[in-house]
């Protein structure tokens, strides 16, 4: 069984976080999704429309997606990719290079993002009053 894992926040799920799991899931055989704990987002300097609780469960309900951690800090994913037997660990590839340290301990993978999506720009449009909501 492989074990594949990628992280966020998670605000406003979209079509392109459902393509990003949906590929990460077809990697492997069971799919573990770190959702960005709100004190994390904190630190980030990142403010979600949803509390972690309701991200999360929006993430869980997704047929890809077999388990929810809370991610609460950068530094977790070592530790993460050790304790759940990771095989595979996916991001999208504008952090290419950020995570080839864990090559060490598991397979990294890159995927490209769906393009012309995504939460910065979905809440930059309402904030401008577009009219998307």
């Amino acid at each position: 069984m492989k074990t594949v894992i990628t992280y966020g926040t998670y605000d406003l799920f979209h079509y392109g976080h459902l393509c990003l799991l949906k590929r990460a899931k077809a990697l492997g055989d069971y799919l573990i999704v770190a959702v960005s704990t709100d004190e994390f987002n904190e630190i980030k300097h990142k403010k979600c429309v949803y509390p972690y609780e309701e991200r999360a469960a929006i993430v869980k309900a997704i047929k890809y997606v077999d388990e929810v951690i809370p991610e609460s800090s950068w530094d977790q994913k070592v530790s993460d990719v050790l304790d759940h037997h990771v095989d595979i660990f996916v991001m999208g590839d504008d952090w290419r290079g950020d995570f080839d340290f864990l090559g060490e301990h598991c397979e990294v993978v890159y995927l490209p993002r769906t393009p012309d999506i995504s939460s910065t720009e979905i809440k930059d449009d309402i904030r401008g009053g577009k009219g998307i909501i």
